[in-house]
């Protein structure tokens, strides 16, 4: 079995994939050149940089804008701004914050408030989720962020779930105080502001947790890992996958990333070859359930389409003949 063959499109819904990794192992790039041979495939594909210091239009040669962007036929792109992702989300949150104004008032709601996340982190995740609860595309593929923000990132749905069980919780046990808060604070609003705020709760609750199935199913979604043959990599990508399986995530293929050539004639280079066959070993010895593929190290920057289609090769194979089976 090789890398290609743990690509499979589902015939139903759509089919995600997480490229993740260490900063600096290539993770945009495996990223690029998974969704080009996706659309090669003549599948529907959608790539998403979720990093805030994207490097997806570096790597594809484009400008890639917060909203899809066509690269080349079946393909499109996006760079989540963060910025504008709090602008769509602002007039919800501004119905929210009338709420959380109120409960500001009362000690005993303090811990809920300060557990909140990040109102830009919140903005993101919305975008985030939009994606990962339509159909519009055969594949989404998300360029993640160096693994820290991505396990963060992954993790959302369940901080996010108690967050809004919480608000939605105390709101419901408020009740006729808030009806006397009316009365004196103005800003609580309307009952039929009430209603509508308590729906969107609700809503958002239900987006949540329906993100949180399709993340932690195989048969829809899965976690591929790109390293670079040296033990920082290893480790980390090791604790990182070790902390995937816990939030009940499928991880399912291993991408060792700048394998050095072997070169009689260059003494640096062989000593290099040499150390990076023991990482090597160690990789197949940690990740040896895992599929694992090798991209050998590149004479030059890989940028651009017909670089990254270099890389599809390398990975895929240049026949899409040879493709996944629908399931």
């Amino acid at each position: 079995m090789s890398v290609k063959d743990l690509v499979t499109f589902n015939k139903k819904n759509t089919t995600f994939i997480f490229i993740g990794g260490k900063g600096g192992v290539g993770k945009t790039t495996i990223s690029a050149a998974t969704a080009l041979w996706c659309a090669r495939m003549n599948k529907k594909t959608l790539i998403i940089s979720t990093d805030p210091a994207h490097s997806l239009g570096d790597s594809f040669d484009r400008i890639i804008k917060h909203v899809p962007t066509p690269i080349t036929q079946n393909l499109e792109a996006i760079e989540i701004d963060p910025d504008k992702a709090m602008e769509e989300y602002k007039d919800r949150m501004e119905s929210q914050q009338k709420y959380s104004d109120a409960l500001s008032m009362f000690s005993d709601q303090m811990d809920m408030m300060s557990s909140s996340p990040g109102i830009d982190e919140v903005a993101s995740f919305e975008k985030f989720m939009e994606y990962m609860t339509s159909d519009e595309y055969d594949v989404v593929i998300f360029d993640t962020a160096p693994t820290g923000h991505t396990l963060r990132l992954l993790s959302f749905p369940e901080m996010m779930d108690s967050w809004m069980g919480k608000m939605i919780k105390t709101r419901k046990a408020l009740g006729s105080a808030a009806q006397k808060l009316k009365n004196i604070m103005p800003f609580m609003g309307s009952d039929e502001d009430e209603f509508e705020s308590m729906a969107e709760l609700e809503e958002t609750k239900k987006r949540i947790i329906e993100a949180r199935s399709v993340l932690t199913d195989s048969d829809r979604t899965s976690f591929k890992t790109v390293l670079i043959p040296e033990e920082m990599s290893i480790y980390e990508s090791s604790r990182a996958m070790d902390a995937l399986h816990k939030c009940d995530m499928y991880t399912d293929g291993i991408i060792v990333n700048k394998v050095q050539p072997d070169n009689e004639h260059c003494e640096f280079c062989k000593a290099r070859y040499d150390v990076q066959q023991k990482r090597l070993d160690t990789i197949h010895e940690i990740f040896s359930e895992q599929i694992i593929a090798e991209i050998p190290l590149q004479a030059h920057e890989v940028r651009g389409i017909d670089q990254l289609y270099e890389i599809c090769d390398l990975l895929y194979g240049s026949d899409p003949s040879n493709g996944p089976i629908a399931l």
